[in-house]
């Protein structure tokens, strides 16, 4: 295992001591950067871009060439599991993901199959090999999946959704229907985040775009346990090298001390969560990311630096905390308020 040059996100996510509070943002190569928009022209569409392992690493590396990050991010997508699945992803223009063959029956839901990391989604695993041999040891390397709930919510709907009424009318009716669904793809999330360890992920993350959706109860039964399976499946270590894992429900407040039982290493949350609160709520089981506001870097750099001060603060001087946004960077964001906020959690967290 390459020796990293700045491995703090690794120890803050495993809650030892660190020089300062690390920072890496969701969606940190993206459509706020123009270097960003350029390659994804090249490419000629998102898929494309994902698809093309040599492009990837581009957009994965671009942050990391204008901002002192403590962490890239593979570029990549949520949906490339049930895309591997055969559903027929495709991206219209500001209209987001669609399937073509969304899941809704017994006969469409019996047809899935766990994809081949090293087959359908070889791309994924080249990429992450790619980026890492780029980085050279400079920082970790994160690499993700969506959770098996969320991917289960665009594959029956096939798309997003406003209320996910057709997930919830399964999820109410046919409860065993969505158990098998959610059965096949813990097991794929687990084959292809073990896979990206594997091909040189120095930790992984599980987003649950739309777990906080549901009731409670709900939550507990069809969300949180297939995560905790997956997180179970995971490798632990790569070349005897602890490799972390982080979940991140996005609206996850409510179930905050279950996520961190479920045996991941950090817990993500979102802003709507008091981190003082969060780190009262789990102790000393877990490392806590976040929470920026993501609209605050629509502001001002000063705005932004009192914002990223206050963030800072609410945490306190403690181990076990990496600085992130509540949720991803939206596309108007100004690359200079990232500049300040990346100064800023480096400068005020700093140990002299």
């Amino acid at each position: 295992m390459t020796t990293l040059e700045n491995d703090t996100l690794i120890r803050a996510l495993l809650r030892q001591p660190t020089p300062y509070t690390p920072v890496w943002l969701m969606r940190q190569a993206g459509r706020y950067l123009p270097e960003y928009n350029a390659t994804r022209a090249r490419a000629g569409d998102f898929l494309s871009l994902c698809k093309t392992p040599a492009l990837a690493t581009e957009v994965t590396l671009q942050p990391l060439a204008r901002f002192p990050l403590d962490a890239a991010i593979l570029f990549s997508d949520i949906l490339t599991i049930p895309d591997a699945m055969g559903l027929g992803l495709s991206f219209a223009e500001g209209e987001g993901p669609r399937f073509a063959r969304p899941v809704r029956d017994e006969r469409a839901i019996g047809r899935l199959a766990v994809p081949d990391p090293h087959g359908e989604l070889r791309y994924v695993v080249d990429a992450v090999a790619e980026i890492r041999r780029a980085l050279r040891g400079r920082v970790p390397l994160i690499g993700f999946a969506g959770s098996p709930f969320t991917l289960a919510c665009y594959m029956i709907e096939g798309g997003s959704s406003d209320d996910f009424r057709t997930v919830k009318q399964m999820l109410y009716q046919r409860p065993e229907l969505l158990h098998r669904l959610l059965d096949v793809n813990a097991r794929a999330v687990a084959a292809y985040l073990n896979a990206q360890i594997e091909a040189g992920a120095d930790a992984v993350m599980v987003f649950y775009t739309w777990g906080g959706t549901l009731a409670h109860a709900a939550y507990l039964e069809f969300s949180l346990a297939y995560t905790t399976r997956v997180v179970a499946a995971l490798l632990r270590e790569r070349d005897g090298e602890r490799v972390p894992s982080i979940v991140f429900t996005k609206g996850g407040g409510p179930w905050l001390e279950a996520i961190a039982a479920c045996g991941c290493d950090a817990v993500g949350v979102d802003w709507t969560v008091s981190l003082a609160d969060a780190r009262q709520r789990v102790g000393a089981r877990v490392a806590i990311q976040g929470n920026l506001d993501p609209l605050v870097l629509l502001t001002d750099p000063d705005t932004v630096r009192h914002e990223a001060e206050r963030t800072v603060a609410d945490f306190g001087r403690a181990a076990g905390h990496v600085f992130n946004l509540g949720h991803g960077i939206v596309p108007a964001t100004p690359p200079d308020n990232v500049a300040a906020l990346v100064e800023t959690v480096h400068r005020v967290s700093r140990v002299n």
